[in-house]
């Protein structure tokens, strides 16, 4: 199961770097001044920060198979799912408006006041959907692995 779980992590964090490139590329930093991106830079490096040193933790336990690895990886996925939904929560609106905005031109809310669209508008739906599947099959597996059920 740790495997497993290493597997559905390294998929989880391959569309979380494909999401943070893609804000990165559409200009997020820089729309942190202007208030046009939704996603505030601390939470979402933090997710990632969390993330990316979990996942050497559960390297390492996967090489070490020390017990006390495998709870701290599961301990840091917890602020990581935690600030995940903090973004879901802030990017739906977002993908609700451009879904309006392409049935009406004119519903354009979420714009900035240089009518720049919020970096995280360009997520596509799947990967999002993805990668959020995944974190939940991560977490599952992590924990069921930290309490010895399925073997390690």
């Amino acid at each position: 199961m740790d495997i497993a779980a290493l597997i559905t992590w390294v998929v989880t964090a391959l569309g979380g770097f494909y999401m943070l490139g893609t804000w990165i590329r559409r200009g997020g930093i820089r729309q942190q001044q202007s208030g046009t991106s939704r996603l505030p830079a601390p939470v979402l490096f933090g997710h990632f920060a969390l993330a990316a040193i979990g996942l050497v933790v559960w390297i390492i336990y996967v090489v070490a198979d020390k017990s006390a690895l495998a709870w701290t990886a599961f301990g840091l996925l917890l602020p990581v799912a935690l600030l995940g939904f903090v973004m879901l929560a802030r990017w739906i609106p977002v993908y609700r408006d451009r879904a309006a905005v392409a049935a009406t031109p004119a519903a354009a809310t979420a714009q900035g006041a240089d009518g720049s669209v919020p970096a995280e508008r360009h997520f596509p739906l799947p990967v999002v959907l993805a990668h959020g599947l995944f974190a939940v099959v991560t977490l599952v597996l992590v924990l069921l692995t930290a309490l010895g059920i399925g073997g390690s």
